[in-house]
């Protein structure tokens, strides 16, 4: 396998029958599908954020086989001496995902979701692990400590009201989330909608390198109310409720650690709290309109994140 990647991470066009672009990552490198033949195909990831360099090699080594089997193999990667621009790995092709929303599929999704958040988290507390975004106590903090802005902010969001606002801030005062993130679990870290899918019917979920130890409710978000660009979903509010308690369910028999008596409004907190924090980032992606996302996209990104903030608002 390491003669189709050469030492500069670059893939040897002398080894590939045909190459297949899949996305660009944000260093605007492309992980791509690529033929060896007619008939075999792997995938070809070249690292994509420098700051995870190495991770989720590591990730695969030391975490994963103690995770259900729904997980892409690692066929090769770069030696561990190779430098951040020439790291690169190589994968088992799994087919043509499609990456719709569906109920279903995110129903197994947590209750696998809940049989890795049971693991023992302690035994990666030394690990090398870190997640993509600040915790929701360091969140909760700036929001409260900045309340007259993130109000403005607000209420410059087509969609939300000061009522909003008001109910949002009474709760962040009331409820410290800094004892949510006390209950650590190991998390995917970046489960939103691109990073899963049914591949044949087996549950396939994909881009480990962002694990690290959080609340169990940031895995949760991700699948039930985190918005991306490029894979809209629509989640009602039934329909929640229902994943909320499957998951419930499964934590309960999973053995791992005892879920806080007001879960679901915790919960419904946590999700409110990113995603106002989340309108603030994509608000000024559409104002910088730089390229990286569609304009089209990132603005119906914005209104089903307003959609999640009003409905998990609500329950709160």
């Amino acid at each position: 396998m390491h003669s189709i990647v050469l030492p500069d991470g670059r893939l040897n066009g002398k080894a590939v029958w045909r190459r297949e672009k899949l996305y660009k990552g944000m260093n605007g490198k492309y992980v791509e599908r690529v033929y060896l033949s007619p008939s075999e195909s792997v995938i070809f990831k070249p690292l994509t954020n420098t700051e995870q360099a190495g991770k989720e090699i590591y990730i695969y080594r030391h975490i994963l086989p103690s995770f259900p089997p729904v997980y892409p193999k690692l066929l090769a990667h770069s030696p561990e001496q190779a430098g951040p621009e020439c790291g690169w790995a190589l994968f088992e092709d799994l087919g043509r995902l499609q990456h719709r929303f569906d109920p279903g599929t995110a129903e197994r999704l947590l209750v696998c979701a809940a049989s890795w958040h049971a693991l023992p988290a302690g035994r990666w507390a030394d690990a090398p692990l870190s997640g993509p975004k600040p915790s929701a106590g360091t969140i909760r903090s700036g929001m409260l400590e900045h309340e007259r802005d993130w109000a403005a902010f607000q209420q410059s969001v087509p969609g939300l009201s000061p009522g909003m606002y008001g109910r949002l801030f009474t709760a962040l005062r009331e409820i410290d989330l800094d004892c949510v993130q006390a209950s650590q679990v190991l998390s995917h870290g970046d489960l939103h909608l691109g990073n899963y899918a049914l591949a044949n019917g087996r549950l396939a979920i994909l881009d480990w390198e962002h694990v690290h130890l959080n609340s169990r409710y940031w895995d949760l978000y991700h699948v039930l109310d985190l918005s991306h660009p490029l894979f809209p979903k629509s989640l009602g509010t039934a329909e929640r409720e229902r994943l909320l308690d499957g998951y419930i369910e499964a934590a309960s028999r999973s053995g791992g650690p005892p879920l806080e008596p007001d879960f679901k409004r915790r919960y419904y907190l946590f999700s409110s709290l990113y995603s106002l924090w989340m309108l603030k980032l994509i608000a000024g992606d559409i104002e910088r309109n730089n390229g990286i996302w569609p304009l089209d996209r990132l603005k119906s990104q914005l209104a089903e994140t307003v959609q999640s903030f009003k409905d998990c608002l609500e329950s709160v």
